[in-house]
């Protein structure tokens, strides 16, 4: 499955990431990709408030990798940034793939380092115009968690925000 949105505003991604953190479940890999400001972090906080975590959700570019647990019962979010990563072997050492049994993990700039660790995966793309802030998602759905038509029919919802 594949589909693209428009967002508007920061607020607007925001709240699509909201409305997919109720979607989300632990197991779930979220690989994140786009250029500086496109709304990486702007999604995962929405994403955070979604699940129902604790903290503040910021970006984790210094510290690589964050963990956000539930306030709710519900999975931790782990965030990560992966901009400062060279190789999969780095991203070896951060034990991701434990992570992922228990949590909802969330990649920045993960796009080509990550896609090992879970046959089902969420691929976002974001995009702005730096002239009006405006962007645009792009989601590609990978693996037959997201095939389950009760959780297409969640992810099309998210088109209803558009």
């Amino acid at each position: 499955m594949s589909a693209e949105l428009a967002l508007p505003t920061a607020e607007d991604t925001r709240e699509l990431g909201r409305r997919l953190g109720r979607l989300l479940r632990a197991g779930d890999l979220v690989v994140l990709t786009g250029d500086l400001g496109a709304g990486k972090t702007t999604l995962t906080q929405g994403i955070g408030e979604g699940l129902g975590v604790r903290g503040a959700v910021t970006s984790p570019t210094f510290v690589i990798a964050r963990v956000h647990p539930s306030l709710v019962g519900g999975p931790a979010l782990v965030h990560v940034d992966a901009y400062r990563l060279d190789s999969t072997l780095e991203l070896d050492d951060l034990d991701l793939d434990t992570d992922l049994a228990a949590a909802v993990v969330v990649v920045e700039w993960g796009h080509g380092l990550v896609e090992q660790l879970a046959d089902d995966r969420l691929e976002l793309t974001l995009t702005a115009d730096p002239a009006t802030e405006a962007r645009a998602l792009r989601i590609a759905a990978v693996g037959p968690r997201w095939a389950d038509p009760g959780v297409r029919a969640g992810l099309a919802d998210l088109d209803s925000l558009a």
